[in-house]
């Protein structure tokens, strides 16, 4: 009598700690493109309560900000994503952000090619292998095939520091 053998496929490591996307509108006009798969959106990833994303401004350093999760000044939420999870705590998360600062700088940012999306993405698949839905960055993958005729101004968008008062 012959056995045969079974090999179990084996699970892959899963984190314990969710890592979300947040999208807000930056147009009103989104609440109708969404539903033919447009829209210009911006993003941010929440793990651990806080959300990190990226922004522009005219100086070297860092363009990588945090906020309180789901709150982006100057932008309408729209929905929270889980994107998957990771083993990363508290303090690798913060250690990881500050070794992109350099490579986030403010005056990198660039709307079609560098934008908030990007850098949700390359966050994403670092901590949980698996990239952000494609529709979040669509326009500005569109824009990239006609980046030749845009207006140059278009690059334009800063974040607006946000300054307390003490």
């Amino acid at each position: 009598m012959l056995c045969k053998m079974v090999l179990m496929p084996r699970k892959k490591k899963v984190g314990s700690v969710p890592v979300y996307l947040n999208v807000y509108d930056l147009t009103p006009i989104n609440g109708y493109a969404y539903w033919f798969g447009l829209g210009i959106y911006h993003s941010g990833v929440q793990v651990h309560g806080v959300e990190y994303s990226f922004g522009a401004h005219e100086h070297t350093t860092t363009g990588i900000f945090e906020m309180e999760s789901r709150q982006c000044p100057g932008f309408t939420f729209r929905k929270s994503i889980l994107i998957g999870k990771t083993d990363f705590g508290p303090k690798d998360v913060r250690a990881f952000m500050e070794k992109l600062a350099n490579e986030y700088s403010g005056n990198s940012y660039h709307l079609i090619t560098k934008n908030c999306n990007h850098f949700c993405n390359d966050v994403c698949i670092q901590l949980t292998g698996k990239p952000i839905p494609r529709w979040v960055n669509r326009l500005a993958r569109l824009g990239f095939l006609c980046n030749c005729v845009l207006p140059a101004g278009l690059n334009e968008t800063k974040v607006r520091q946000v300054r307390v008062k003490r």
